[in-house]
């Protein structure tokens, strides 16, 4: 058996085992990801990142030809070990990583550039911790029903995509959204060609200029985690859109884990969506690969 380091981390519950493989000479399958992420017999986590520079792996040339300053590239995993795009929450945890281990460094009024199987994610300091500058988003096209346990009727989606695909379904009640049994794998129909995050809010307003929602999610390839960055930005550009002319650009989301910030902006490109909140680093420690 190999033995590898390994760093525990989480922002706002959403957890992440971290495993530093700068010269990307560590291949882990899908089975030992999973053995990883397993609350019971591993370490547990909602998925695992692998810290490893961009010029060595293949998926990081298009993060350098993006961006040549995208050291590092982010291979997230879920915790049934495949492959996924993106993770709001898993990139902030991911710089904290970088900065607290002195692979990298953030000044003051500087970004942090991050190679993602989504393209180069700009990290900056936030009064919370850290803002992830998510890229430009879409709302997909088609009108996807979602049956879930605990719901009498499927209610009607709203695809969005934020460099990972989303479905958000609006609730009527905070009392729909506690009582939603999300042990059961909810059915988006037509389900997307890669399957989908999903989302159920409970819109709760606006105070002092800012939107405030309530939402749990059922990650794919995780089931319900305690948070979703990517999933707390397609919620609040779902409300906002919902809520028509007149929704602001500034958004906080309350998942079962805690607190993130989303907010809208203009760029040259078209617009952008960021996503702020903390990250922390829990524990380091070595353990057995099969």
């Amino acid at each position: 058996m190999t033995e590898i380091q390994f760093t525990k981390g989480h922002g706002t519950g959403n957890d992440f085992v971290i495993v530093a493989d700068p010269d990307g000479e560590l291949d882990l399958t899908d089975d030992q990801v999973a053995a990883l992420c397993d609350r019971r017999f591993g370490i547990g986590g909602d998925g695992l990142l692998r810290v490893v520079r961009s010029a060595r792996l293949p998926e990081g040339a298009a993060a350098l030809a993006e961006e040549p300053g995208a050291e590092w590239f982010m291979d997230y995993r879920n915790a049934d070990g495949s492959k996924a795009e993106m993770c709001g929450n898993g990139t902030r945890v991911f710089a904290r990583y970088l900065l607290d281990t002195g692979l990298s460094e953030l000044p003051a009024g500087s970004a942090l550039p991050i190679g993602t199987r989504a393209g180069v994610k700009d990290v900056t300091r936030s009064e919370t911790g850290f803002q992830v500058d998510l890229g430009r988003w879409r709302a997909d096209a088609g009108d996807p029903l979602v049956r879930a346990k605990g719901l009498g009727v499927a209610r009607p989606g709203l695809g969005i995509d934020v460099g990972n695909p989303h479905v958000v379904v609006a609730l009527a009640s905070e009392e729909e959204l506690e009582t939603l049994d999300l042990t059961v794998q909810p059915i988006v129909d037509p389900l997307p060609p890669h399957g989908a995050n999903v989302e159920f809010v409970v819109p709760q307003g606006v105070k002092d200029g800012i939107g405030r929602i309530r939402m749990r999610v059922f990650e794919r390839g995780v089931g319900e985690t305690l948070s979703c960055g990517t999933g707390t930005a397609a919620a609040a550009l779902a409300v906002r859109d919902w809520a028509g002319a007149g929704a602001p650009d500034f958004w906080r989301v309350e998942v079962p884990g805690g607190t993130l910030g989303v907010r809208m902006f203009p760029t040259e490109e078209g617009e952008h969506v960021a996503l702020s909140g903390p990250a922390t680093l829990v524990f380091s420690g070595a353990v057995a690969l099969a």
